[in-house]
């Protein structure tokens, strides 16, 4: 049995929506709190909330609360705050549960609701199902309110303690764009204490510019930002601060797949590498698989979606992975993805080898790659369709082993991806062109 509304990060869709209100929160509250009592340690039936800075937020996470509350929960509403500070909180205060609401990098419009297990770590597929199945029809009425508030931001910050020597970024000028979003009041405040001179883009949310222009989709202005003002680097987080995407000195932007890259290769230098093995997801250019192999090391792929890298990484022991999106999880420090502590760890090699990103990212040659999104008026199964399962099987045979091929559907957008590498820039391009071409035959793009 597939799952409704929960797709690879949560339930998420239009603020105001079928789905996405006040009274499906407060019915997937109750669904959530009777799952969580459950998986309740010691007797715990304490839930930690969070949220971006949507202007749907707040009572969207009221609605959520009030719906756990309903079944008996402890709400802790630690406010404003990075997703990843939820997840830590959830292990600090032996919560049951953790919830964040938060449409991470989608734009104002949007919001969704994220969980977290006792553990920390997203809830798989198969505990997602179970709260949709737990789903009520209508909410129980509320005794007693359960709820109390905290500051969520000063136990997150105090995990960042010691993964950079005190003033090391003393004489650093850094470039950081917040994304209007939950990363504001943290990530700059972290690297200004460590001594860096921080410049900021998208530090000023109105509940209404989250990921307007700014953040780790739209890295423009940070480029320009860096290359103008002489700043060693840029780093860009999205709404809810899971993503890290940087900039180097030359204002050239490293994705998610290079900064992994980056890091783990300094990792197999200095053997930290758990299992010597790097997680990732099929969506990963192929160059990554060939640097950290060159490297000594190997790499694991999973399907796309953080959490799916999170449990490849505890199967195969190892500490690193991520993915292209800039979902970096280092789970020696935290349990989730958490672009704070990415920025830190690659500030960290920066100063270890004194060498500039522009360098340390040399170690990744990508294979050129291409993509597209088509937005689709319903998402037909694939294997179904007339024509495209044809392309894309004669498209491999004549790639090989110089490039693949990645048709799918996004899980939080109603759209089909396709990505093409390849060999060269000609053949990628014309391969894609080629998918799409059939793609657009098959189903209805709008």
């Amino acid at each position: 049995m597939s799952r409704i509304y929960f797709g690879t990060d949560g339930v998420r869709g239009t603020y105001g929506g079928p789905v996405i209100n006040e009274k499906f929160a407060e019915r997937l509250g109750v669904a959530a709190a009777r799952f969580a009592s459950r998986l309740a340690e010691s007797g715990s039936m304490r839930v930690v909330l969070g949220r971006d800075t949507r202007s749907s937020g707040e009572s969207l996470l009221e609605a959520v609360a009030s719906g756990l509350s309903a079944v008996g929960m402890d709400c802790l509403i630690l406010g404003i705050v990075p997703t990843p500070a939820v997840s830590a909180a959830v292990i600090r205060e032996r919560a049951s549960l953790g919830v964040v609401v938060t449409a991470s990098h989608n734009p104002a419009s949007d919001n969704g609701i994220k969980f977290f297990g006792p553990n920390g770590f997203k809830l798989s597929d198969a505990q997602e199902l179970e709260i949709e199945r737990l789903l009520p029809d209508e909410t129980p009425t509320v005794i007693a309110r359960r709820i109390q508030t905290a500051n969520g931001v000063e136990p997150y910050l105090a995990l960042m303690d010691g993964l950079l020597p005190a003033g090391s970024l003393a004489g650093w000028r850094i470039v950081i764009d917040t994304a209007n979003g939950a990363t504001c009041l943290t990530s700059p405040r972290v690297l200004r204490e460590l001594g860096a001179e921080v410049i900021g883009l998208g530090d000023a949310p109105d509940g209404r510019n989250i990921n307007a222009g700014v953040g780790s989709e739209h890295t423009e202005l940070l480029a320009a930002k860096v290359r103008a003002t002489g700043a060693r680097l840029g780093i860009a987080h999205d709404g809810d601060g899971d993503r890290c995407i940087l900039c180097d000195e030359k204002g050239a932007v490293l994705d998610g797949d290079e900064v992994l890259t980056l890091l783990a290769l300094d990792a197999l230098r200095r053997g930290t590498l758990g299992k010597k093995t790097l997680v990732i997801t099929v969506q990963s250019n192929l160059g990554v698989d060939t640097a950290i192999r060159a490297a000594g090391g190997r790499v694991i792929r999973t399907a796309v979606g953080d959490r799916y890298v999170i449990e490849g990484m505890l199967a195969e022991g190892s500490n690193l992975g991520g993915e292209s999106s800039g979902h970096v999880i280092c789970s020696d420090v935290a349990p989730t993805g958490d672009g704070l502590v990415a920025a830190l760890k690659v500030l960290g090699v920066m100063l270890a080898t004194g060498k500039p990103l522009s360098e340390l990212r040399g170690g990744l040659r990508k294979f050129p790659q291409a993509t597209v999104n088509l937005k689709v008026k319903e998402k037909r199964e694939l294997a179904r369709l007339p024509h495209l399962p044809m392309a894309i099987q004669m498209i491999e045979q004549e790639l090989g082993d110089r490039g693949r091929i990645l048709v799918r559907y996004s899980g939080t957008e109603p759209k089909l991806r396709i990505l093409v590498e390849g060999p060269t820039e000609t053949i990628v391009k014309s391969c894609i062109t080629r998918l799409e071409t059939v793609a657009r035959t098959d189903l209805e793009v709008i």
